[in-house]
């Protein structure tokens, strides 16, 4: 990473956009320096922009927050890195192989041409690749996480391709750079970051999964063996247990508060006996321990989908995401598997420098912000451009109506207009000096 490059990412979730800019260090450290947001009700559904406009004006409100920050100004975010995040993203595994004519040793053209022939295999028109994971190579009879250099007539990988429907990253670069002129310097799939900064090697040796509990939307990740096995999308959330209150006769923004303040996804037998303005909390209970259940057990269905069963996982989950923080959930979690549960923190060399911002609602566009960086030496911030003198060092002269030559000059090489324009000048200086000269104070 180049010192003291400043980059900016942006998140766009079914519950808020939020942007962040940062500043690389040689050492591979990046400080977070600021963090924005903006609520994405009506203009975000299930992590992909719906309402162009509406999305278009929020970001840009986030972003003229973030250009106010004193760690931020005068400079102007002219680029951002965009995470990737919604109910389309999902993995598809892909087989691909060479054969090579005879004993070679495996370069990164072979490496690059196998990504390709995976990149290939995908037949289904309707999804974009984003990405191509690799699980493991296997060169000849040998299996390896590393394969340049190793010499064989066969080359073979599986490969995790990370897909979405096309209009997922169409939206985006309607709304960023047509509508708002700031350059998309690379897509980031947040999942991906995520798992690559939160999880350690060790939990992803022994398998484990991670979990983004998001408001419309939860993202498991599933790792065995050191990668990535798993990679899916479920659409249910935070907002789901919001909108089942809503039964209850009353508001989504009484609901939601709620949910933070006295919801529990564990069942509470003291509830039965008490009142909330009207309210019992008896039937709030039930209503939220009934979908975090239902959130739950569709987060351990994935493990099946992957082949795999809870044995495989002693490495535990680890969760992030704004619903994480349903009181109980965790402990939820961990019942229903017998699996450690932790929750996802920022690893040491992403420090978090903005006071006002907290480390679990920042950890996805902050692990953005890190990864973006790594992807390309970009400068996402540009400092306002000084206003120049005239190469001439004078001031512009009006030219004379009728004048078809050459302006005449005068004996030193200044035109007659520039002459008189300085005389006065030095007749001014002159006088003032004159009648304040006595006045040594001003000097």
């Amino acid at each position: 990473m180049t010192n003291d490059r400043y980059i900016a990412a942006i998140e766009i979730s079914s519950s808020k956009i939020i942007g962040a800019v940062g500043r690389t260090h040689q050492s591979g450290r990046v400080d977070v320096l600021a963090v924005e947001s903006e609520r994405t009700e009506e203009c975000v559904a299930l992590g992909m922009i719906q309402n162009l406009e509406e999305a278009a004006m929020r970001i840009r409100r986030v972003i003229d927050k973030l250009e106010k920050k004193p760690e931020i100004a005068p400079r102007k975010i002219a680029g951002m890195y965009i995470g990737l995040s919604g109910r389309s993203l999902r993995s598809i595994t892909a087989d691909a192989k060479i054969h090579l004519p005879e004993d070679t040793e495996i370069t990164d053209e072979i490496l690059d041409r196998l990504r390709d022939k995976a990149l290939g295999s995908l037949t289904d028109n309707s999804l974009d690749v984003i990405d191509a994971v690799p699980r493991t190579f296997k060169v000849g009879n040998i299996e390896t996480l590393s394969p340049k250099g190793t010499i064989g007539q066969d080359i073979s990988a599986t490969y995790d391709l990370i897909v979405c429907r096309p209009e997922m990253r169409r939206n985006i670069n309607r709304t960023l750079p047509e509508k708002l002129g700031i350059r998309n310097e690379g897509f980031i799939v947040t999942a991906m970051s995520t798992g690559h900064l939160l999880l350690t090697p060790e939990e992803k040796r022994l398998g484990c999964m991670l979990v983004d509990l998001g408001a419309e939307t939860t993202t498991v990740s599933i790792y065995k063996f050191g990668h990535l096995q798993f990679f899916a999308t479920i659409p249910l959330g935070g907002r789901n247990i919001t909108r089942d209150l809503t039964s209850l006769n009353m508001l989504e923004e009484r609901a939601e508060d709620i949910k933070r303040t006295s919801g529990n996804a564990i069942p509470s037998e003291s509830a039965a006996s008490i009142n909330l303005n009207g309210l019992k909390l008896s039937d709030v209970s039930n209503i939220i321990v009934a979908r975090a259940e239902e959130i739950v057990t569709n987060v351990f269905e994935t493990i099946n989908h992957a082949g795999l069963s809870q044995n495989d996982l002693p490495g535990g989950l680890v969760c992030i995401g704004g619903a994480s923080k349903l009181n109980g959930i965790l402990e939820l979690l961990s019942n229903k598997s017998r699996l450690p549960v932790r929750r996802g923190t920022l690893p040491a060399f992403i420090r978090l420098e903005d006071p006002k911002a907290s480390s679990t609602d920042c950890i996805e566009v902050a692990t953005i912000l890190y990864d973006g960086a790594s992807l390309n030496d970009a400068e996402c911030l540009e400092a306002p451009q000084r206003e120049g003198i005239p190469p001439t060092g004078t001031p512009n002269q009006e030219e004379t109506p009728g004048d078809t030559g050459e302006t005449p000059r005068t004996d030193s090489g200044a035109k007659p207009s520039q002459s008189k324009f300085w005389n006065k000048i030095k007749k001014g200086i002159a006088g003032y000096f004159s009648a304040e000269e006595d006045e040594t104070d001003l000097l």
